[in-house]
């Protein structure tokens, strides 16, 4: 049996509010395989990008634990586990504030390089221009700082930083959400060709099942911090078994005049984090509801083969 290389068990996220304590992140379990891109799809606020951060420790867990390649993250020291963090990195959505503007290019990639060895001032050079031919900027782009670049050229720059260091595992967050349609089909190029050449695994959040259904391996439909469908790509967008994927999938751009006619828009608003409605939280916005959706939380169960959906009414 193939191990996965990030394993997350129960695991629940939660933080203060001035309104009280939330829970972004309910008892959620999943792998992640060598390899592949899981794709984390969900409306803003459902706790996908809470999840990311718990799986690269940068958030504490409430309860449940994370694995990497088959050590526990949370008994580590942070000794222990700084020097495990070059291995998994993150990409954030707006890449303006994940680059310090004071910076230039050159410096930020070189500080990102030195985390792994001590370079010399040649070696440094090289290996900034060998990152820079990596993600098609140009050399001379070294000596400029953030400003001076467009969105989807700083987007690049963030991902060079986090391929520096030379990861296996890393967690995208949003990162095309903020460009333009032209310019999202070249970053997720880009990081398809980077999978290939380097052997990456990805975890791909984003609020798009159209960009996901370009990149993922398998998706993972997250709903009021439960995953409540988790399958292979080709099998969740044409056959989904939650009521809410098939909900997201309404929602894509339609592609004839027939099928705009057949989309039905969800009535409702997703709950509140504080306020989540007992039993399956979607279950108040669902027509399929029966009596048991009102009461108790659906796990996720098999809906084909590696195809899973907490859906008492529609898995199975």
């Amino acid at each position: 049996m193939i191990e996965p290389l990030v394993q997350a068990t129960e695991v629940s996220v939660g933080y203060d509010s001035a309104a009280g304590r939330v829970r972004a992140v309910d008892r959620v379990s999943l792998s992640i395989f060598r390899g592949e891109t899981l794709g984390l799809v969900g409306e803003s606020g459902c706790g996908k990008s809470s999840l990311g951060r718990a799986l690269l420790q940068l958030l504490p867990l409430e309860r449940g634990t994370v694995t990497f390649d088959g050590q526990a993250l949370h008994g580590l020291s942070s000794a222990e586990l700084k020097k495990l963090r070059p291995r998994m990195q993150p990409v954030f959505q707006d890449p303006i504030a994940a680059l310090d503007p004071r910076m230039s290019v050159g410096d930020t990639l070189g500080e990102a390089l030195g985390v792994r060895s001590a370079l010399t001032r040649a070696e440094r050079t090289r290996q900034i221009g060998a990152l820079l031919d990596t993600i098609g900027l140009p050399p001379e782009s070294a000596e400029r700082r953030p400003h001076a670049f467009s969105a989807g050229q700083r987007q690049r720059i963030c991902i060079a930083r986090a391929l520096a260091v030379e990861p296996e595992f890393l967690v995208l967050d949003e990162p095309v959400s903020a460009l333009d349609v032209s310019v999202q089909a070249q970053i997720v190029n880009l990081l398809v060709e980077l999978q290939r050449t380097r052997a990456l695994t990805y975890l791909f959040i984003s609020h798009d099942l159209g960009v996901v259904a370009h990149l993922a391996t398998r998706v993972a439909v997250m709903y009021a911090g439960r995953i409540v469908e988790l399958g292979p790509t080709e099998a969740v967008l044409a056959h989904p078994r939650h009521p809410y994927t098939r909900a997201l999938i309404a929602s894509l751009p339609a592609r004839s005049p027939e099928d705009r006619g057949q989309r039905v828009a969800v009535p409702g608003e997703p709950p509140s984090p504080l306020r989540r409605p007992a039993g399956c939280a979607f279950h108040p916005r669902c027509a399929l509801a029966i009596q048991t959706c009102r009461t108790a939380v659906p796990a996720l169960q098999p809906a084909g083969p590696e195809h899973f959906a907490a859906c008492p009414v529609t898995a199975g």
